[in-house]
């Protein structure tokens, strides 16, 4: 058998049997010869992950492989501090791949996500509220045509920065298997007079011929924002011509289904709230204590930890979002990272990192709910911000 080939069953080995210690190992030695460090030192972490402490796993990180059967001792070239901090600094790295690919003729980024609601971490009530505004009619369509439980319309996503509304997003469109078209405010900018409302249409046009759709308008409130705060007719005729395109006036929108996210739902357009457009709104809250504890395991997952506690961590981040969380684990890591320069000895991330790195991190959403608690006690006539003001009464309750 070829090595490629070797290489190749062995990492479906070890797909199909993530824990098996030895095999990861063999596969970590393999690559490491085939001079595929990158992917040996992340084969070799995820050792550690599971046997923290293990020689061999700890010596291939450092670049110093441990000794083979059959090879004299010293055999392998000594490796300079700078190369072990660099591919130590790789391996920590927080690397994402790209998750679509753009053809040059095409007008908007288009993406299968692959996601569903059952990828998102704990949000029980938020995963509820879709079922039942959304998604439950699409699975049943006999039943919405019953009780005439139309998806027209399009669904807000709303609450402080970082909480995973567009993550959500994404899992929605894989729920419907849907095209995912996510869009910004510079994504339908013209620069000049007429340009912004054409791009407007050119992307519904878009989105009804690849149906089933779902537009995601990200910071819908500054693509959206009230028409009586812009000085500007552009700006106006650019949020015109969103309306008109969501009430589907000139073409059929069947297939075609608009979410929108934003930190600031007070500033969206009120026409942009009415039937037939972001008629449902959904809060999206800081991660609960069952999310905290995914987002810090996917945070965690590839990097060397031992004796980490992620319960325990969970419950010391209430208010925390999952950028924070994020943050959380780069501060350990980094700091990590720094001993293992100042000592020469490469260490574990272990629970004093990042407990060290919660205290140092504060939530970067209390400034959001300082302004929510405004709205939803003093600017909710209508009602829109119930679910919010709910959430304030349950937290006074405590």
């Amino acid at each position: 058998m070829s090595s490629d080939r070797l290489l190749a069953s062995l990492r479906a080995a070890v797909v199909a049997t993530p824990d098996d210690v030895e095999l990861r190992l063999h596969l970590a030695h393999l690559l490491d010869e085939a001079g595929l460090r990158d992917e040996s030192v992340q084969q070799a972490a995820a050792v550690l992950q599971r046997e923290p402490g293990n020689g061999a796993a700890l010596a291939l990180i450092s670049g110093a492989p441990a000794v083979r059967a059959g090879e004299p001792a010293g055999s392998h070239a000594e490796v300079s501090d700078d190369e072990v901090l660099r591919r130590l600094d790789e391996e920590l790295a927080d690397v994402v791949p790209p998750r679509f690919t753009q053809p040059a003729d095409e007008p908007f980024a288009v993406e299968r996500t692959g996601l569903r609601l059952a990828d998102v971490g704990g949000m029980t009530e938020v995963k509820a509220r879709l079922e039942a505004s959304l998604l439950a009619p699409l699975r049943n369509p006999e039943l919405g045509r019953l009780y005439r439980k139309s998806t027209r319309g399009g669904l807000l996503l709303y609450g402080p920065p970082g909480c995973g509304k567009t993550y959500i997003a994404r899992a929605i469109a894989g729920e419907m298997d849907a095209r995912f078209i996510p869009v910004s405010l510079a994504d339908v900018l013209g620069m000049f007079i007429g340009g912004s409302e054409r791009n407007v249409q050119g992307l519904f046009e878009y989105a009804r011929a690849n149906a089933p759709c779902v537009i995601f308008l990200d910071e819908v409130d500054a693509l959206g924002q009230k028409r009586t705060q812009q000085r500007s007719s552009a700006t106006r005729g650019t949020v015109n011509q969103l309306l008109t395109e969501m009430d589907g006036v000139a073409s059929d929108n069947a297939g075609v289904f608009v979410l929108g996210a934003t930190n600031h739902p007070w500033d969206v357009d009120v026409a942009l709230r009415r039937p037939g457009r972001f008629d449902r709104m959904v809060l999206v809250l800081p991660p609960d204590e069952a999310a905290r504890r995914a987002v810090l395991r996917h945070h965690l997952d590839g990097r060397p930890i031992q004796g980490v506690d992620v319960n325990a961590l969970a419950a010391r981040t209430d208010g925390y979002s999952g950028a924070d969380l994020a943050y959380v684990c780069d501060v350990a890591a980094e700091q990590a990272l720094l001993d293992s320069v100042r000592t020469g000895t490469t260490r574990m991330i272990g629970m004093p990192d990042l407990l060290a790195a919660v205290a140092d991190v504060r939530p970067s959403t209390g400034a959001w709910f300082e302004t929510a608690r405004n709205v939803a006690e003093y600017a909710n006539e209508d009602g829109a911000y119930d679910e919010l003001a709910a959430f304030f009464g349950r937290r006074r309750s405590r």
